[in-house]
């Protein structure tokens, strides 16, 4: 077996999800791999989206270190503004998004704003930037999170990009929210899903070298296993070559 680190298990499970044709915001730094690495071999049509103003349809030839940086722009097939990147977005016409975070809860909502109270917050974060944007409007979206109790929590301390709300189902139609929602977070340890319709999140897969109770003690709420939870796959040899590929010092995925 392939010798990986936890960020290469997460960019290999993350491109994974993306589909030939997808349209995908791609966001910063994992995502930004498991893109390159999906393009180059089961979805050689996705685009790539990038809230700079980007849109391509390969990966960089080079290193990125920000989405804005040359070999990024370089090759694009579209380089224009911010607001026309996320009018897209706003059309409905992002199939999948990528978010990170400080926080997620049992339904998928998201916290980049602050932790604690938010009028005596004990921690200020960056806020929302696009992932309001994405969390909203994109048909789906998955978060990438390293697996630790204090960051996968029962209720996140403030809600700045919106999942499944309070777990109702319908809960996202009854706000007027159009994207369909949180698919699925996937952590250093395990990749939890969520119901069709929405509402709480499940764990369906347990990475190599972890355990179901290893997964259920890092989490901050009693954790659904679903019935026929399995081993996630581990990265191929062609996966592993992808992303040092394109991460050749391991920036975004050393141990």
């Amino acid at each position: 077996m392939n010798s990986y680190t936890a960020q290469e298990m997460m960019v290999a499970v993350a491109s994974r999800e993306i589909r030939d044709g997808d349209l995908v915001f791609v966001g910063m730094r994992l995502p930004i791999l498991a893109y390159a690495v999906a393009r180059s071999s089961h979805a050689p049509d996705a685009r790539g989206l990038f809230e700079v103003g980007l849109m391509r349809d390969q990966p960089a030839s080079a290193f990125l270190g920000t989405m804005g940086d040359p070999p990024n722009v370089t090759g694009a097939l579209w380089a224009t503004r911010m607001s026309n990147v996320m009018a897209l977005m706003a059309q409905g016409s992002v199939d999948l998004g990528f978010i990170g975070g400080a926080e997620v809860d049992r339904f998928g909502n998201l916290n980049t704003s602050c932790v604690g109270d938010p009028a005596r917050p004990t921690v200020k974060l960056p806020g929302s930037g696009g992932g309001a944007d994405i969390a909203i409007l994109s048909r789906r979206w998955i978060t990438l999170m390293a697996h630790e109790r204090r960051r996968l929590v029962d209720r996140v301390s403030f809600v700045t990009s919106p999942g499944h709300g309070d777990g109702s189902p319908g809960w996202r139609k009854r706000q007027g929210i159009l994207g369909g929602g949180p698919v699925a977070i996937i952590t250093t340890l395990g990749v939890l899903r969520f119901p069709e319709q929405g509402g709480e999140a499940y764990l369906a897969s347990v990475h190599p070298g972890h355990t179901v109770d290893e997964v259920v003690a890092e989490t901050g709420w009693h954790l659904q296993v679903s019935d026929d939870v399995s081993e996630t796959s581990a990265p191929t040899s062609s996966e592993i070559t992808a992303i040092r590929q394109f991460d050749p010092e391991g920036f975004w995925t050393r141990g």
